[in-house]
């Protein structure tokens, strides 16, 4: 191997545009939202990937928010989500009331086991609220179908899936509404930010009011009215044009962007794919789907087995990162919420998932990282076959 490189679990990813749109917008004196830039995203976030509307936010919590508004989220109603997910997809509902029914996850994907849906509804549920867990979409045809025989709406919560297919279409075109996330970590960035998708046009008219602060401004600039006024609810929704125009650098050049994930993925595959006798399981992409490749994750049987695995990794300074501790189990959890399921994937991820370093790497930076990745196997493949004896 060759001498010690320190690998960072992600790097922000830059197309070498970002400064000069940064600066156009800069001295175009816009610089609050709704700016040329933020609506140049946004259509170009639609047309590319076949949405309905889109509203820049200032996060993809924002956008989750606003979803939370349209789904009619109040106190009694509930919304069904896996634990298996960050913070802010539990709580842009429970900030107005709604109680999060948890259920597990398919261990193959880490993304909610449909099956168990149907089970977790009452008739107090609201929503469906799927995870693109990674980058790669769930079950959604099973999903829309469930969400249609009990007339809910459904949200995908595509913050990490940017570009990302299923069957042949994108996040965040696949159901009601969606929210997508810009920040650092993923896959397009523009260091915070997020987007909420729209894909029924009976919500357009009252999502646009909650982005507009809850006032029907936009009523004015399409000349329906001379003023506007409050008229619902609503919060700064909108992303400064600033940062519209860092984003803007990324959305047009974001299938070359993915590329570079892609053959760091696949480069793990490679190594992952020789230790199948190990009790693991890893990212793959199922046949009908396509991944933005935004995250490599390993699902270790055995807590001793990740730990000597992280711990080689550790000293040959590649970041490895340990994911969530599962929502049904934090402390806001316990307290909010209620499981509607047994919750074995989700806990066994809880303890033992780990994700690789993931951006745009260079040749050398793949090859180091892979190769501390196999020796760190063949330790963990050492350590295993002496337990069993």
């Amino acid at each position: 191997m060759t001498k010690k490189m320190n690998i960072p679990f992600m790097k922000p990813p830059l197309t070498g545009l970002e400064e000069t749109y940064f600066m156009d917008a800069w001295k175009s004196g816009w610089h609050g939202g709704d700016g040329p830039f933020t609506k140049k995203c946004q259509k170009l976030f639609s047309d590319q990937f076949n949405i309905g509307k889109t509203l820049l936010t200032t996060s993809g919590t924002d956008a989750l928010e606003m979803t939370s508004f349209l789904a009619g989220s109040a106190p009694g109603t509930e919304v069904i989500f896996p634990s298996y997910t960050f913070s802010s997809t539990a709580n842009a509902f429970v900030s107005h009331g709604a109680t999060p029914v948890f259920i597990d996850v398919e261990r193959e994907t880490l993304n909610i086991d449909p099956s168990l849906i149907e089970n977790a509804i009452t008739d107090k549920t609201i929503a469906i609220c799927p995870i693109h867990y990674a980058g790669l979409p769930a079950d959604m045809d099973t999903i829309n179908s469930i969400a249609k025989k009990h007339d809910l709406i459904v949200i995908e919560d595509a913050a990490q899936a940017i570009g990302s297919k299923y069957k042949g279409r994108f996040a965040g075109s696949l159901c009601e509404l969606g929210a997508f996330s810009f920040h650092a970590t993923k896959s397009i960035s523009c260091g915070e930010g997020g987007a909420l998708t729209i894909n029924d046009p009976t919500l357009y008219e009252r999502a646009q009011f909650l982005w507009e602060k809850g006032t029907d401004r936009s009523l004015v600039l399409e000349g329906k009215l001379n003023k506007y006024q409050w008229v619902d609810n609503g919060s700064s929704f909108l992303p400064s044009d600033l940062i519209s125009a860092i984003l803007y650098a990324q959305l047009e050049n974001w299938q070359s962007l993915h590329l570079k994930r892609r053959a760091v993925f696949e480069s793990y595959t490679e190594v992952l794919k020789n230790y199948n006798h190990l009790p693991i399981n890893f990212a793959t992409i199922p046949a009908g789907y396509e991944s933005n490749y935004h995250a490599f994750w390993i699902l270790f049987d055995d807590t001793s087995v990740k730990d000597t695995f992280q711990q080689h990794c550790r000293e040959k300074g590649v970041a490895t990162y340990n994911h969530y501790v599962p929502l049904h189990s934090s402390v806001m959890g316990k307290r909010v919420s209620r499981t509607a399921s047994s919750m074995e994937v989700t806990d066994l991820a809880g303890e033992n998932c780990i994700r690789l370093p993931m951006y745009p790497m260079n040749q050398e930076e793949i090859n180091y990282t892979t190769d501390v990745i196999n020796q760190a196997l063949k330790l963990s493949s050492g350590f295993v076959s002496k337990k069993a004896a």
